[in-house]
């Protein structure tokens, strides 16, 4: 009977590894499976050795930085002189996981790392440390594989999680009916982000974005896309003085029942890559931030779908060129020039078409499986 430990440390993590669980106990119902996680993976079977909640903080305080190097401590002990499994699956949330490897690998314990660290975007020396302390990589984007491989790194690509676990597109008539849109005019929905200083430094700027745009194009409705992490609280004093539709928790319905979207980076912009909807993405933060990002950056693209296709596809606005006349226009070039979108729209296909149609939590686990199998 083999025993598998696996580490998450935030919600998307915690989903992901809920399906890599559910779907290697079809295979192996016999494996026992503990790990850090949240409801996902208790929902699935999972007995957790802790809840991670504290580990999802968003910054950098002491009292984060203790709560992290406790639970560290903890789960390493507890793996070396407890469960003692034969496998530990790591899965994003590098900072954390990587140092718990480091240990790991000291005691003789194996790891893999599924969704590993983004290490060819930014802090790429830490492709060493996976070197000396990850047994094999389970990556998910196609590019990835020869990268980690040119490093002597044993991997598997398992396809991106997103091509199998997105819901499909929405109906549109029931979808803008549900919400009194009028099927008969274009829609532009905003996607500010899901945390609060994005909102700080996003919010107003994609507002008098949407509102010039709607100036210039009466016709033109514009809905919010209210993450449902965040209270109406948080939303609310940026919407004092307008009349935009906000929807909060229908983000994939919204995505893909818009013209065009005006969206903060992060993969949201992949999941509108998917259902083929034009975007644009604009971001900026502090310029302390940002300067150290432009430090430690191995590239210059910042969205997913122009990483993966490595070519501009989706426009990028970042930082000081972030304003209401060139977020406006190239929305408006999305809308109505009818040439410029059909092209974009035959582009985002491309991209979907460079990732594979593998279900990545079953290649997680018939990777995990074909692991125990040889050791046993």
């Amino acid at each position: 009977m083999k025993k598998l430990f696996i580490i998450t440390g935030e919600y998307s993590g915690d989903i992901h590894a809920s399906h890599v669980a559910e779907e290697l106990k079809k295979i192996y119902p016999d494996v026992i499976i503990e790990g850090i996680g949240g409801d996902n993976l208790r929902n699935a079977g999972v007995k957790l050795f802790s809840d991670h909640k504290k580990m999802s903080a968003v910054g950098i305080s002491p009292a984060i930085i203790w709560n992290h190097f406790l639970l560290g401590k903890r789960v390493v002990d507890y793996l070396k002189n407890d469960f003692k499994p034969d496998l530990v699956l790591c899965i994003d949330y590098g900072a954390f996981n990587l140092n718990v490897a480091k240990f790991l690998k000291k005691a003789g314990i194996k790891v893999f790392y599924y969704i590993p660290p983004q290490v060819w975007a930014s802090r790429k020396w830490r492709i060493n440390t996976i070197k000396k302390c990850i047994d094999k990589v389970l990556c998910i984007f196609p590019f990835e594989k020869p990268m980690y491989e040119s490093y002597g790194i044993p991997t598997h690509y398992c396809g991106h999680p997103l091509v199998s676990q997105l819901a499909p597109k929405a109906d549109k008539e029931e979808f803008f009916k549900k919400h009194g849109l009028d099927i008969n005019k274009k829609l532009v929905s905003v996607f500010p982000g899901s945390r609060k200083f994005e909102l700080k430094q996003l919010m107003k700027i994609f507002i008098k974005s949407a509102e010039r745009l709607q100036k210039n194009h009466p016709d033109l409705q514009i809905c919010i896309s209210h993450a449902p992490n965040l209270s109406d609280d948080v939303y609310n004093k940026y919407l004092k003085h307008n009349s935009f539709k906000v929807i909060k928790g229908e983000n994939q319905a919204l995505l893909s029942c818009s013209d065009a979207l005006i969206l903060a980076s992060g993969t949201v912009a992949l999941e509108a890559c998917l259902y083929r909807v034009p975007m644009i993405i604009a971001y900026r933060g502090p310029w302390i931030l940002y300067f150290i990002y432009l430090m430690v950056r191995c590239i210059k693209k910042v969205s997913l779908p122009n990483i993966i296709a490595d070519r501009m596809i989706v426009p990028e606005i970042i930082q000081k060129d972030v304003s209401v006349k060139n977020i406006s226009y190239q929305i408006e070039k999305i809308l109505f020039n009818d040439s410029y979108r059909a092209d974009y729209i035959r582009q985002l296909g491309e991209v979907k078409e460079l990732l594979s149609d593998k279900i990545s939590s079953k290649e997680a686990a018939k990777v995990i499986l074909e692991e125990f199998c040889n050791n046993s």
